[in-house]
């Protein structure tokens, strides 16, 4: 069914009607809207009261030609909400994932919707379609807590922040869960660990596409990591530097593959206005921890190795072929086939596999209130274990830190 409603979707460029005008509805179909509108509280929605009342009140009347306008206006309205333009926060200024939809594409997939008979589905269509957005409206609906309700409705409207249909292959970071997850069909499919932005230095909520993976890559030291003592190393202690592959060429500070490069054995190739990549790591000791808010805004992937031959199985890769084109010791760069999106999200309240839902710690503060009892618990100054403070200076002297948000 959900295909259908993708049909309705695509269908909307050839529609000739004008926005404006005015759709045929029946009083069976303006039920379905008014049902869809009265659970509309339960997504952590405040819809006008006049608009639901009006709808009633013209349903009852079985007044269709007034019925036509106020049906117009009450669907545009929660679709309005559902694609996170009304109803609810406005998008924040760090949220840079587009997921709206413009008036004139909604109307005329709602005319063509009512002519098709296909009203609920288009309805559906609209609506942010993850098992997380549902998973989270059931939780709301059972949490009594006002704290917990207060963070969970955030996260809701943060869904309807994103696009309604996130494809049928995509990758997706939680920021806040320091997780890197790969879905296929709607469907979970590899989970990882992913280390991410200190609070000063915060990886971005972006959207892009992978198109391929970089292997033994050098890593193109950004400036303002250069100042922090990479320079000053290379300045003063050329060859100890070049056994460790910081070189300066061509004006510009650059390490060489290897071992001990910042970006470990692998970057993804994912065009962003950001400069933050999904890559592997030389301090793979720090997956270990808890709380891995540790570098610039780039994210660095466990296992990253691994994670190149699941995401490109699809070509006929698997771990052993990216262990023998590693090997070669060569930088080389090797496309998908088909580019993957990636959506790098930053959600404080999310499903676990056993139903239950996981609160989790909101270092970048963005949710509406502080909550105690989160997942990860822990120091608000240091962000990993004490115990590697020494690893973390070393690292930072070294620069490690691989991008900069």
């Amino acid at each position: 069914m959900m295909r259908l409603g993708l049909v309705l979707l695509s269908a909307l460029a050839v529609i000739a009607q004008p926005a404006h005008a005015q759709s045929s509805w029946s009083t069976a179909e303006a039920e379905i809207l008014y049902r869809w509108m009265e659970r509309a509280a339960g997504e952590g929605l405040d819809l006008p009261d006049n608009e639901s009342s009006e709808l009633r009140a013209a349903i009852d009347a079985g007044d269709l030609d007034r019925l036509g306008p106020v049906a117009d206006q009450a669907a545009l309205t929660l679709m309005q909400a559902w694609r996170g333009r009304c109803c609810g926060t406005a998008k924040a200024s760090w949220w840079h994932i587009d997921g709206r939809s413009n008036d004139a594409d909604l109307q005329a997939g709602l005319q063509l919707a009512l002519e098709a008979g296909y009203l609920d589905l288009y309805l559906r269509s609209t609506r942010p379609t993850h098992s997380h957005y549902a998973a989270l409206i059931d939780a709301l609906a059972k949490e009594s807590d006002p704290d917990r309700r207060r963070v969970i409705i955030a996260n809701l409207e943060r869904w309807r922040w994103m696009p309604a249909q996130l494809g049928k292959r995509y990758l997706l970071v939680n920021i806040a869960a320091q997780e890197l997850t790969l879905w296929e069909e709607g469907v979970e499919k590899d989970r990882r660990r992913v280390i991410v932005g200190k609070p000063v230095t915060r990886t971005p909520v972006f959207t892009t596409k992978v198109s391929g993976v970089v292997l033994n890559p050098w890593w193109e030291i950004p400036s303002s990591i250069a100042r922090e003592g990479i320079a000053g190393f290379v300045r003063r202690s050329p060859a100890a530097a070049r056994a460790r592959g910081y070189v300066f060429q061509n004006g510009r500070y650059r390490q060489m593959p290897g071992d001990n490069n910042a970006l470990g054995r692998m970057k993804l190739v994912m065009p962003n206005p950001y400069s933050v990549f999904l890559h592997d790591t030389s301090n793979r000791e720090l997956f270990a921890e808890d709380r891995r808010f540790f570098s610039h805004g780039c994210i660095r992937v466990d296992q990253a190795l691994s994670f190149v031959g699941t995401l490109f199985a699809r070509d006929g890769w698997d771990f052993a072929r990216v262990e023998r084109e590693v090997a070669t010791g060569k930088t080389q760069t090797f496309d998908l086939s088909e580019s993957v999106l990636l959506y790098v999200t930053y959600f404080t309240a999310e499903p676990t596999k056993n139903g239950s839902i996981r609160f989790l710690e909101d270092v970048y503060n963005r949710d509406p209130v502080k909550l105690t009892n989160t997942f990860y618990l822990g120091s608000t100054g240091v962000y990993g274990s004490p115990l590697k403070l020494a690893s973390i200076k070393l690292y930072r002297i070294e620069g490690e830190h691989a991008c900069q948000s």
